[in-house]
């Protein structure tokens, strides 16, 4: 499992992150789903890719407001596509 320190603090950038996962850009390996969760220690919102077992294989902390209005970008995916 890996955790990237880095926060993804708009919605482009969101849909970037998912569109690397999609495609495999990130090079993760069993790859099944994403979602967005909440840490349970100190509350602080993230987007977590899992594999077919819901394991985490990548988390990236996301602002309040990218947890707030990304849910359906995720769930959904995204719309544009790598060129």
């Amino acid at each position: 499992m890996k955790f990237d320190e880095s926060v993804i603090d708009n919605l482009e950038e969101l849909e970037n992150f998912l569109r690397l996962v999609e495609s495999g850009g990130l090079g993760l390996k069993n790859a099944a789903g994403v979602a967005l969760a909440t840490n349970n220690a100190d509350g602080r919102h993230f987007v977590a890719v899992l594999d077919d077992k819901h394991q985490l294989l990548l988390g990236r902390w996301v602002t309040e407001e990218v947890y707030e209005n990304g849910k359906d970008l995720v769930r959904n995916g995204p719309k544009k596509k790598l060129h």
